[in-house]
C-alpha cells in the first residue's frame, strides 16, 4: 500500500452539503458484508445506492454486536457462517463505490480492527475507496492512534452520541470526529414513539450547539427508521437519516435473492422521497 493512497471524506463532506443545499436530509442505508453472501451483499448494496441512497455504511460482522437488534445480527450470522473476512470487507466497499461513485463508510467494533493493525486497515479503506468509519464503540479519549492514521488517509471518523450523552461529553465528540456526528437513539426500547421522537430531537439540538463551533459537523441520526413517513419526520430535524433493520428485513424477508435485491432497490426510493418531504 502507497502511504499516500487517500479516501473519500471530501466526498462524504460534499455529499452531506449538497443534500443541505437541496434543503433535505441525506439518506444513509446500513447493510452488513457478506450477507447474504458477498456477492450476494455488493449486489444489495449497489442496489441500495442506485435505489436512491447517498451513502452507505458496510457492516463488518460482528460476533457479539452489543449495539445491533436481532435482524441485524442475524445477518452477522449468516456472513459470519460464510466465512466473510475484512478483505471482502474492503472488496464490497471498492466494487460499491467504483460501481455509485457515491460514499461508502465501514461500520464496525473496535477489536476487529485492533486486531488486524489500524495502520493496514486505514490504508487499506482508503486505497478501496472508502470514506471513512463508524466506531460505536471506540471511546474519543482511546481514539487518538485511530484518528491519526484515518486523517493521514483521508478517512473520516465518525462517533456515536446517545441521548444518555451529556453535554461536556458531546463536545468532546463533535471536537474529535469529522465527516458527521452519529446520532443514536432507541426506539421502541426505552419508551413510546413520540417521546424517543423527542429524545431524539433533542439529542440532534444538544449535538448541533456543540457542533457549531467546529463549522457545524452534521448529526445524522439512526432511529430504527423504518418507512418513508418515518424518515421524513426525523429529516425534520436532522442531517441525515440512518436505516439499517429495514434493509436487512428485507433481505431476510424475501422469497429468494433476486426479490431481496428489488426490495431494497424499492425501499432506497421510498425512503429518498421521505427525506425529502421533511
Amino acid at each position: 500500500m502507497s502511504g499516500n493512497t487517500s479516501g473519500n471524506i471530501r466526498l462524504l463532506s460534499d455529499t452531506l452539503a449538497r443534500a443541505k443545499s437541496e434543503d433535505r436530509a441525506a439518506l444513509i442505508a446500513y447493510l452488513p458484508a457478506g450477507f447474504p453472501t458477498v456477492d450476494g451483499g455488493i449486489e444489495a448494496i449497489r442496489a441500495v445506492l442506485d435505489g436512491g441512497a447517498d451513502i452507505v455504511e458496510v457492516g463488518l460482522p460482528h460476533s457479539d454486536p452489543v449495539l445491533d437488534g436481532p435482524v441485524i445480527q442475524t445477518a452477522d450470522d449468516i456472513a459470519l457462517r460464510g466465512g466473510v473476512r475484512i478483505a471482502d470487507v474492503m472488496r464490497t466497499v471498492r466494487e460499491a463505490h467504483t460501481a455509485t461513485g457515491k460514499p461508502v463508510l465501514v461500520m464496525t467494533y473496535w477489536n476487529p480492527i485492533d486486531r488486524y493493525g489500524v495502520e493496514r486497515f486505514t490504508a487499506e479503506l482508503a486505497e478501496a475507496g472508502g470514506a471513512g468509519c463508524i466506531l460505536p464503540d471506540l471511546p474519543v479519549q482511546e481514539s487518538e492512534t485511530w484518528r491519526e492514521h484515518a486523517a493521514k488517509h483521508g478517512l473520516a471518523t465518525v462517533f456515536v452520541v446517545a441521548p444518555s450523552s451529556r453535554d461536556a461529553r458531546l463536545a468532546e465528540i463533535t471536537a474529535a470526529g469529522s465527516g458527521f456526528v452519529y446520532a443514536a437513539s432507541l426506539m421502541g426500547v426505552t419508551g413510546t414513539r413520540e417521546s424517543v421522537g423527542t429524545q431524539a430531537r433533542d439529542l440532534v439540538r444538544r449535538t448541533r450547539a456543540t457542533a457549531a463551533g467546529r463549522g457545524g459537523l452534521p448529526v445524522c441520526v439512526g432511529l430504527g427508521v423504518s418507512d418513508a413517513e418515518q424518515a421524513a419526520e426525523v429529516a425534520g430535524f436532522a442531517d441525515g437519516v440512518i436505516v439499517g433493520s429495514a434493509f436487512v428485513k428485507r433481505l431476510l424477508d424475501a422469497g429468494d435473492h433476486t426479490a431481496g435485491v428489488e426490495a431494497v432497490r424499492a425501499l432506497a426510493g421510498e425512503l429518498a422521497e421521505g427525506v425529502r418531504k421533511r
